[in-house]
């Protein structure tokens, strides 16, 4: 310090070795904790680093490939000379045309690619896109427990309050819209729902859908239906708009993440009524510059695919499915044999078990890692939950280190 002192004297330096900046964090995450898996896979990638040898059926990241044409179109696109600029903000046509095509093809849905569709980087940027739009402070947002946890999170950020509605094992993890009504909807400006949900693995029906969009228009409520498991172990996808196409103050997310194994692409979509496109194109356009080209066209690609894909990712998850079952069965948990999606939802042995410490000894004593169920709220405690993301042999593998314990 002396030697910059005498060199530029008349400059006046900080001691930043012992400066007290008393930065504090901003308001909107004051309620904000580390996502559960940021720091659990943290402490896997340690264990497995001192040559432990964890199986990890935890986190829901497909370990299959994408289709071989969907790389090719990415290497393709990548060679190309004028691949690599800003793209559109509301994404290539060729992607948008796919998408419709996609729920024109596989859920029976007519849509306009110039109005109903928005490509974004993955759901969780698509969840803040949307808080950001329609939230201003105070107001409040249900969000169902157990359920995704960014929900709560980038509501929060977005300043808005999270207003839990609980689920429950008897009501089919159906949330009861009539006792909601009783309970004063004056604040509530959006409603998040998950079908299939995540993570039991409850799947939607059409007469729920319905009633779901006449509470939305009776209360002036907006509810945005997070779709991305409708692929995985279901042979008749739903959505929310299977009845009315996208009418206003109802929107829909998808992505490639489960259905075309491309979770670490980042890439899914808005789909809405062209007034909600337009109001969220308004914040996504001011803080991102379009999608990678290369991706959009792997992506556009992966939507094109034929049954074949769709029949082969069936069987894969039907084998791992089945040898998921026989662990829970090993563990004692009882579970629904209807889910649907890439995880197994089941209900811990005993009165009041405690799921987070029945997942740590697991993890301790076995070297399995399992997701415990209040890591989705308070509703989902006693519960656990397994990825199918791993092979058959893998999970044959888990269950046998947990009988030999």
């Amino acid at each position: 310090m002396q030697y910059w002192s005498r060199v530029f004297p008349g400059i006046f330096f900080i001691r930043s070795m012992n400066m007290d900046t008393n930065f504090k964090k901003a308001l909107r995450i004051s309620g904000v904790g580390e996502y559960y898996f940021s720091g659990k896979l943290a402490q896997i990638r340690r264990m497995n680093e001192e040559g432990l040898d964890v199986i990890n059926l935890g986190i829901g990241s497909p370990d299959l490939p994408p289709h071989p044409g969907v790389l090719k179109a990415l290497l393709e696109t990548a060679l190309e000379p004028g691949a690599h600029g800003y793209q559109p903000y509301r994404g290539v046509p060729e992607l948008r045309e796919a998408v419709i095509d996609w729920y024109a093809k596989r859920f029976g849905i007519s849509l306009d690619s110039e109005k109903n569709v928005l490509p974004v980087m993955g759901s969780k940027e698509a969840i803040l896109q949307i808080s950001l739009a329609y939230l201003d402070p105070g107001d409040e947002v249900f969000v169902p427990d157990p359920g995704y946890p960014a929900y709560s999170a980038l509501t929060r950020m977005a300043g808005g309050i999270p207003r839990i509605y609980r689920l429950s094992e008897q009501d089919g993890w159906m949330p009861r819209l009539e006792e909601l009504e009783e309970e004063g909807l004056e604040k509530v400006k959006m409603m998040w729902v998950n079908y299939p949900h995540m993570p039991t693995g409850s799947p939607a029906h059409r007469e729920f859908f319905r009633k779901l969009r006449d509470f939305g228009r009776k209360h002036h409520i907006l509810i945005c239906n997070d779709n991305p498991y409708s692929f995985i172990l279901n042979h008749r996808p739903l959505s929310i708009f299977q009845e009315h196409g996208p009418e206003p103050g109802v929107l829909e997310l998808n992505s490639l993440s489960k259905s075309h194994n491309m979770a670490g692409w980042r890439i899914g979509f808005i789909l809405a009524h062209e007034k909600q496109i337009g109001e969220i194109l308004l914040v996504s356009s001011n803080y991102q510059s379009g999608m990678f080209l290369p991706v959009q066209r792997a992506a556009a690609t992966a939507l094109r695919l034929g049954d074949a894909w769709y029949e082969q990712l069936f069987r894969i998850y039907t084998e791992r499915r089945r040898v998921a079952e026989s662990l829970m069965n090993t563990l004692g948990a009882d579970f629904v044999p209807s889910q649907q999606g890439m995880f197994l939802w089941g209900r811990l042995p005993g009165p009041d078990p405690d799921d987070r410490v029945f997942s740590d000894r697991l993890l301790e004593h076995a070297l399995v890692f399992i997701t415990p169920g209040s890591v989705f709220g308070q509703q989902g405690k006693g519960y656990i939950r397994i990825s199918l993301c791993s092979p058959a042999g893998t999970l044959e593998k888990a269950t046998e280190r947990i009988v030999h314990l």
